[in-house]
């Protein structure tokens, strides 16, 4: 079997920014929500798709927010998606799908820790991780994948070193010295995308950059700047390393089987009566 494991954060916000917008019949936004749950069911249309879990941001700030105050938050989400949070949770779990609402870890860190709870299982063939994030390429190897589903890209380890020009385990290095804009990173001034993945690729992490400049495969001149940059900001990349690192002890209760699809649960019918999506219950293949 394939585990399909979705970060339903990312595909959310996905859905309020592309479609357009639509209104329940009490006037409430709830057009990223519909969106979202029709999304889902293509998915689950998929022979191939029998078990999977879907992580979300319950709230956008986690323990990270703790240790670096420049992480990302809520500030300039607009509030017509962020209102429809707890609603896309409800909607997701009355489609039947097992929900991680996360709180003090966030969707990746849910992600990271399923990925390593069931790839091990012998009944499982391949863990699918199903989000374009760069968060979660350090997670490919083995029977770990991830699926870019809007480009129909699958991204095995030869497909990460070709995009990034490092291996998955240097992906934390990579992000901490380049920046990740979205989770609020800044990076280590001069640091770019091609000296990184040019340094990472001989050295593989931060603290095993030689001080031999002639071993960094770049000109001279470059490294030597690159070189006093780090060394200034040293701590902060390790920091950043720290925030870009995934976790993988969230306390995540469900079993293998517990991930299996069963069908919709019968309270979807009132609920998108309430969404005014009344279309979607009759499109639905199975019913729990």
């Amino acid at each position: 079997m394939k585990v399909h494991l979705l970060d339903v954060t990312y595909e959310l916000f996905r859905s309020f920014y592309g479609p357009p917008p639509k209104q329940a019949p009490d006037g409430r936004e709830v057009g990223a929500t519909v969106y979202l749950m029709k999304n889902l069911m293509a998915l689950l249309d998929d022979p191939e798709v029998t078990h999977l879990a879907c992580a979300f941001d319950h709230e956008i700030t986690s323990f990270r927010n703790d240790l670096y105050d420049g992480y990302k938050t809520g500030e300039g989400v607009d509030p017509l998606l962020l209102a429809q949070f707890e609603l896309a949770e409800e909607a997701v779990a009355a489609l039947g799908i097992v929900v991680w609402p996360m709180v003090d870890f966030e969707a990746d860190d849910a992600i990271a820790t399923a990925a390593l709870k069931f790839k091990d299982d012998k009944r499982v063939e391949q863990i699918v991780v199903c989000s374009p994030d760069k968060d979660l390429a350090q997670l490919v190897g083995g029977k770990v994948v991830c699926w870019d589903r809007r480009r129909e890209l699958i991204y095995d380890e030869p497909a990460v070193l070709e995009k990034y020009g490092v291996p998955p385990a240097s992906i934390p290095d990579y992000l901490a010295l380049v920046g990740d804009s979205a989770d609020g990173i800044p990076g280590i001034p001069g640091w770019g995308a091609k000296s990184v993945a040019t340094i990472l690729s001989n050295f593989g992490h931060i603290e095993d950059i030689s001080e031999d400049l002639t071993t960094w495969g770049i000109t001279a001149g470059r490294a030597k700047t690159l070189q006093g940059n780090l060394a200034e900001n040293y701590e902060a990349a390790l920091l950043y390393r720290q925030l870009t690192t995934l976790r993988f002890d969230v306390p995540l209760k469900e079993s293998l089987d517990d991930l299996e699809w069963k069908g919709a649960c019968p309270e979807l019918k009132a609920l998108c009566t309430d969404l005014g999506a009344n279309d979607i219950p009759e499109k639905i293949s199975r019913w729990s």
